[in-house]
Formats: structure tokens, C-alpha cells, sequence
């Protein structure tokens, strides 16, 4: 009965209860949205980095993050492949040298980290090799190959085929130089990543260092990164004797790149403090609607309580018609909100010229979003408390209403 009635008072005044109703759309599109697009871009960062950065875990010898000393190695890698190659999950394991050296030609010069890596096994395990724009990515038939990155070319003035010039020290400590060929050119989505980092041979750079039959890191993707912990602790499990000796060191993603994590925490705490701030603004908007409909319904109210309905019916009466209009805009700005996701996660939000800028930072011009079923529930839950609590103070004010002096107000 007190249901009925509130839902047929909401459509008396249609003007009064659609902009309560378009409020709430708003609100919900604006924290679905803004959540969307934050989410997107932190995730399409994060697979960036696993897939073309860091892989999912990597193997070092327990002093090499800290100090990066290319004496620092691992012996008989190809056990840890083996393992890890071994699990369901595992898209592939690679193997590396990595140290640091200045890159130079006859304009110019810059430090880089040179990676020396296993060509077929590399492929499994990164998408370098699909960043490809310009010549090949490395094979065995090849003589001294180097790919760079598009910024390093840019910078260096290198061009397919053009000599570069490497110096470093050696395993021995012996400053030493080496010469590569430019066969390939590769652009991804984080500049400072290609200006820092080329590819060479394994074979090739262990020659140069002086370093055979050792690396300096062992590389896993998996096919699902949300299945990295569950490796992680399978691989501990079996590496558990080489950790204990300290012969390696194992690391997830989270670990090597603690930035990504806070941002993927970070990310999630604003675009629930995003939405705070729409519900206080959508709370203030109902509150003074709701207040307006009480005062312009003093004498409707008054003759309700002179004929006998109590104070508790007009206190639920008063909430129920809030809670329907604001499940009505929900569900509206629930569906619109759903089909913008879905729009800009098929398409995509595309930044065009300021797509060059977000390079710089490590992210793509065209954003992607995401929501999580938790974040539409959760919105909507919001919502619909924080219209039952804004109606509480116009349902107070209904309350203490005087019945005789409401009713006079007819003359």
C-alpha cells in the first residue's frame, strides 16, 4: 500500500523526480567512467610491462639487482628452463646476459643496457619481436646483429645496416669494444624503454664479456598473469635448495617493479574516492529536491496524518520514493555506463597528438577501458544508501509537520 503510493507520488511532478533521476544517471556514468579509464590505462600498463618489459618472474643471482655486476651470474641455466617449462601454465623461459655499456656512432653517444638473449627462446617470452617496424628481428644467420630501439635510432642517427660501436668492461674488468650491425628497429608503447635497451645474441655478447655457459637472468612468462603467485610458489617450491644455497634469487613482476603495484592500489583508492565525491554532490542535489517536495506538499501531508496515517507510514512513504527513483536512475545509468565501457573497451579512447606524450610515461595513445563487475554492484549499492540517507532529513522535516496547521494552509 505505502509502496503503491510512492511510486505513483513520483509521477506527479515528472520534472521534479527526472532530474533526480538524471542526477543519479550521471553520477553513476561519471565514477563508472572515470573508474573505466583509469583501470584501462594502469592495466594496459602493467601487461606492457610484463609482455614486453619484465615477463612474469625472473631468476638472478642473488647480488645481481643490487649491484649489477656482470660477474654476478648464473650457472647451468637451462635446469631452471627445464623446470619451468615443464608447468601448464608456463608460456615460455628465456634465458639472458644483460650489462651495461655506452652505445655510439660517429654523431653521437649514449649508455644503454645491452641483452643478450636466445632469439627462438626470447620469442616466448616477450613481444620485442612483434614491435618490429623496420628491417628483422635477430636470427642465426646473421652476422654481429643489434636491434635498437626507435628513440635510441633517432638519437644516435642509426639507420638499417649502420655500424654501432659498444664499450664495456668485461668479465675480467678489461674495458673492451664490439661492433654490431643494425638489422632491425623496434617501437613500443614506453620510449624510455627503446632509447635504453638493445638486443644482441647470446653467443655474441658472451664473447664479447667473456662470459660461456652462464647468464645473468632467467625469464618466465606465463600465459595468464593473474596466475603468477600460484607459479611463483610452484617454482619456490622446486627450487627451494638453489634459493636456500643462495644461488639464485626469484622474483614475481609485483616485486621487481613495486611501482606498478602501487599504481594498480593507487588506481583502485581513487576511483572509489571519485565516486565519493559524485555521491556527496548527488546527496546534496536529493536532499534539496526531496526538501522542495515537502514543502510544496505541507498540505497533502497534513490531511494524510488528519486522516489517520501515522508518522511512521509518511517517514517510509517520504524514503520509498527516494529509493525508487534512485534504483530507477541506477538502473539507467547503469545500463548507459555499461554500454560506454563496452564502446571504449572494443574502440578504445583515442588521445591522437597527445599520444606521443603518454610514450614518454610508458603508456599507449589509445586507451582501452576496463570495469569489474564488482564496480558496477558496488556503484549502484552506493548509490541507492546514499539515497536513503539524503531522504532522511526531508522525511524529519514531514514529520514534524502540524496536521491543523498544514490543513489551514487550503485557505
Amino acid at each position: 500500500m505505502i509502496a503503491s503510493i510512492a511510486w505513483r507520488n513520483l509521477w506527479r511532478n515528472k520534472l521534479r523526480s527526472l532530474i533526480i533521476i538524471a542526477a543519479v544517471v550521471v553520477g553513476i556514468l561519471g565514477g563508472v567512467g572515470s573508474d573505466g579509464f583509469m583501470e584501462g590505462m594502469v592495466d594496459q600498463r602493467v601487461n606492457t610491462a610484463i609482455a614486453n618489459e619484465l615477463s612474469n618472474i625472473q631468476l638472478h643471482q642473488p647480488d645481481f639487482l643490487l649491484n649489477n655486476e656482470i660477474n654476478y651470474t648464473i650457472p647451468n641455466p637451462d635446469q631452471y628452463i627445464e623446470v619451468a617449462n615443464q608447468l601448464p601454465e608456463v608460456k615460455g623461459a628465456s634465458k639472458r646476459l644483460i650489462c651495461g655499456a655506452m652505445a655510439s656512432t660517429a654523431t653521437a653517444a649514449t649508455s644503454v643496457l645491452i641483452f643478450g638473449i636466445v632469439p627462438e627462446l626470447e620469442k616466448k617470452v616477450t613481444g620485442i619481436y612483434q614491435k618490429v617496424y623496420s628491417g628483422n628481428y635477430l636470427t642465426d644467420d646473421q652476422r654481429i646483429p643489434v636491434v635498437v630501439g626507435k628513440k635510441l635510432a633517432d638519437k644516435l642517427d642509426l639507420k638499417l645496416n649502420s655500424k654501432l660501436i659498444v664499450t664495456l668492461a668485461d668479465s675480467s674488468g678489461t674495458i673492451t669494444y664490439g661492433a654490431f650491425i643494425v638489422v632491425g628497429m623496434y617501437q613500443t608503447s614506453n620510449n624510455l624503454y627503446d632509447e635504453a635497451h638493445i638486443f644482441v645474441r647470446i653467443n655474441d655478447l658472451g664473447r664479447l664479456t667473456g662470459i660461456t655457459g652462464q647468464v645473468h637472468e632467467v625469464a618466465i612468462s606465463l600465459f595468464d598473469n593473474e596466475q603468477t603467485g600460484q607459479v611463483f610458489d610452484k617454482l619456490s617450491s622446486s627450487f627451494k635448495q638453489h634459493i636456500n644455497n643462495k644461488l639464485i634469487d626469484m622474483r614475481t613482476w609485483e616485486q621487481l617493479e613495486p611501482l606498478l603495484k602501487s599504481m594498480i592500489e593507487m588506481t583502485a583508492f581513487f576511483s572509489y574516492l571519485f565516486l565519493v565525491i559524485i555521491l556527496i554532490a548527488l546527496a546534496f542535489a536529493i536532499i534539496n529536491t526531496m526538501t522542495m517536495a515537502i514543502l510544496e506538499r505541507k498540505r497533502e501531508i497534513g490531511m494524510l496524518m488528519a486522516i489517520g496515517m501515522t508518522r511512521g507510514k509518511i517517514f517510509t512513504m517520504i524514503m520509498l520514493e527516494t529509493l525508487f527513483l534512485a534504483i530507477v536512475g541506477g538502473m539507467v545509468g547503469l545500463l548507459m555506463s555499461y554500454g560506454l565501457v563496452e564502446y571504449y573497451a572494443h574502440y578504445g579512447l583515442d588521445f591522437g597528438s597527445m599520444g606521443s606524450g603518454m610514450s614518454y610515461i610508458g603508456y599507449d595513445s589509445i586507451v582501452y577501458f576496463k570495469v569489474t563487475d564488482g564496480f558496477y554492484l558496488t556503484s549502484f549499492i552506493l548509490v541507492s544508501i546514499t539515497a536513503v540517507l539524503s531522504s532522511i532529513s526531508p522525511s524529519i522535516k514531514a514529520l514534524k509537520l502540524n496536521p491543523v496547521d498544514a490543513i489551514r494552509e487550503l485557505n
